[in-house]
């Protein structure tokens, strides 16, 4: 493997492969921080963050003057089984419009509780930074609202991306970007490229439901690639599925994917890359939650591997900037062409004045240190809601530990049902995302997705709590029982 986790990562894990073991039982004192730095020759420092993050996953506490001790079994965190997801063998026609719709509906109602949609709150984002930038722009670029901003796009927005991508291994060529109204559209711009309704286009599952609403709309069927939850999509299961069909497209997410928060290991992506050039298939990859991985490293793009012009890397601000801006991009590898006439025709151009925005925005120093507290932020209200979640919501329910980002997978036990604590949890003003959204095939009804962008307060954990008894609620029915 190429890349590694951090000294600190590894020794948590370790540490916490004890705990799960019974090894360490709840109530052990651990190591003092000097006799583990000692006995795993580390530095200190590397204990003290390793004992930092066993804390935020709720597997040990500290004690005032007393050391660090185990956590009880209550408060420790499952996670989802390690073997992949295992979808239907067969490319189906995608029908997830309808319920997407309802689950959109209810995230923008501004009375519910909102995990659902995956979008931070405004309070997340340095808008009056943004408001003082666009309106020095236009003070700059006076006739900027006076043209059209004709594809590709403005040429200092493009530069800057292209200055980005040199952290993800990337080297682009900025005259090939296209500039485009946000991630969506840059997919549906680069899947229209290389598809005609009826092609198969392979997704990991569970996938972004707004994936599989824009094959829905393009009429093409999605063939759903297991994938497991740390590690992201399974290449032999891919490679199997490459022998078996007629795959015309790879749509997905290695870095801190979505809803699962899997990064798929450097050497993984290598060999997706290669493995899709050899095929002749190219490879669409959305990087929207890339500038959200954990680790203060950014992760590498699968197209820094990209030897043949076959991969699509696409991405937007609206996670990172703000979702008002409306700048996306793609960088359409050979298809370039065809990709910047299908933009001209769908939408004519963009809004210059918000690209030169944004341009100064990510080139000024703030940008990389607000990214740092966003990250942050996010991480903590991932933890806290996995404590909450594992406290309140039934006995055997598994959640993933996400790369980054700021969405929760939750895996209540077999019989539960998402749809249902959809619709219960509406009654009381809060809203999710149920598990069948995120598959073609309806899968994951016993799993929700948690959007926890957010700023966390008591307000959120009662919510989440509330919810957690709803859930229990919403199990396998005993004889006689009623909705």
């Amino acid at each position: 493997m190429e890349h590694t986790a951090p000294l600190y990562r590894q020794l948590a894990d370790q540490v916490h492969a004890l705990i799960q073991a019974g090894t360490l039982r709840p109530g052990d004192r651990m190591p003092s921080v000097r006799r583990l730095s000692r006995q795993r020759q580390v530095s200190v420092s590397t204990v003290l963050q390793a004992y930092e993050r066993l804390e935020d996953i709720g597997a040990i506490e500290a004690r005032p003057q007393s050391g660090f001790y185990v956590r009880s079994q209550r408060s420790l965190i499952l996670e989802p089984d390690p073997g992949p997801s295992m979808p239907a063998p067969f490319a189906l026609a995608v029908e997830v419009n309808a319920l997407a719709g309802a689950v959109l509906a209810a995230a923008a109602d501004p009375k519910m509780i909102s995990f659902g949609s995956a979008c931070p709150h405004p309070d997340m984002f340095p808008l009056d930074r943004i408001r003082r930038t666009v309106a020095a722009c236009a003070r700059r670029h006076t006739r900027a609202l006076g043209r059209y901003g004709e594809p590709p796009g403005s040429d200092a927005l493009r530069r800057a991306i292209a200055r980005r991508a040199l952290d993800w291994g990337c080297r682009i060529d900025h005259r090939n970007l296209v500039l485009t109204g946000g991630c969506m559209e840059s997919i549906n711009l680069g899947l229209r490229a290389v598809t005609k309704p009826g092609d198969m286009v392979a997704v990991e599952t569970p996938t972004y439901y707004g994936f599989l609403q824009i094959l829905e709309t393009l009429g093409l069927r999605a063939l759903e690639i297991p994938t497991h939850p740390r590690h992201g999509l399974s290449l032999e299961a891919l490679e199997l599925a490459l022998s078996e069909h007629d795959i015309r497209a790879v749509l997905a997410i290695p870095n801190v994917s979505n809803p699962l928060g899997a990064s798929m290991p450097d050497a993984a992506k290598r060999r997706l890359v290669e493995m899709l050039a050899a095929r002749n298939i190219p490879l669409i990859e959305d990087h929207i939650y890339a500038d959200l991985h954990g680790e203060s490293t950014p992760p590498r793009a699968a197209k820094s591997w990209d030897r043949a012009d076959n991969v699509m890397l696409v991405s937007s601000f609206s996670k990172t900037l703000a979702p008002g801006l409306k700048a996306g991009w793609i960088e359409p590898g050979r298809w370039r062409d065809r990709v910047r006439t299908l933009k001209f025709v769908a939408s004519g151009g963009q809004n210059e004045l918000m690209e030169l925005a944004v341009a100064e925005l990510i080139e000024s120093g703030g940008h990389d240190r607000f990214l740092r507290g966003l990250r942050r932020r996010f991480e903590q209200h991932i933890e806290s809601a996995r404590r909450t979640v594992a406290e309140s919501f039934p006995k055997g329910t598994k959640l993933t530990r996400p790369s980054g980002g700021f969405v929760l997978w939750v895996e209540m036990p077999v019989g539960y049902d998402a749809l249902r604590l959809f619709e219960r949890a509406l009654s009381v003003g809060i809203s999710i995302a149920p598990g069948p959204m995120f598959s073609a095939t309806q899968r994951y009804r016993n799993c929700l997705r948690l959007s926890l962008g957010e700023p966390w307060s008591t307000r959120l954990e009662d919510a989440l709590r509330h919810l957690g008894r709803l859930a229990h609620q919403v199990g396998p029915r005993s004889p006689g029982a009623s909705d």
